[in-house]
């Protein structure tokens, strides 16, 4: 089996009211990676995602583009501990 990995992820830009945390939300359940997605007060998206190494960095490389209305100008990516997490989940505003 694949060795697992999760990443916390901040994404800068045009990124709220675009649709970005539902399309990531999306593309998360179809690469097959699990965590969360939402909104921050200062506009930009936070998320957490674990999978294998494919599977996050495939999920990584679309947010860095996002659903079309988005503006992706920068995004950070600090990798942490898998949780052994289930499911994909948009949140409440942070």
């Amino acid at each position: 089996m694949d060795a697992m990995k999760r990443v916390h992820v901040t994404v800068e830009g045009r990124v709220q009211g675009v649709g970005y945390r539902y399309a990531t939300r999306s593309e998360a359940l179809r690469i097959g990676v699990t965590g969360w997605v939402r909104n921050l007060a200062d506009g930009r998206v936070e998320a957490e995602i674990e999978g294998t190494d494919a599977q996050v960095d495939e999920l990584l490389t679309w947010m860095r583009t996002g659903p079309a209305w988005a503006r992706v100008h920068a995004i950070r990516e600090t990798e942490t501990a898998p949780t052994g997490a289930t499911g994909f989940e948009v949140r409440a505003d942070g």
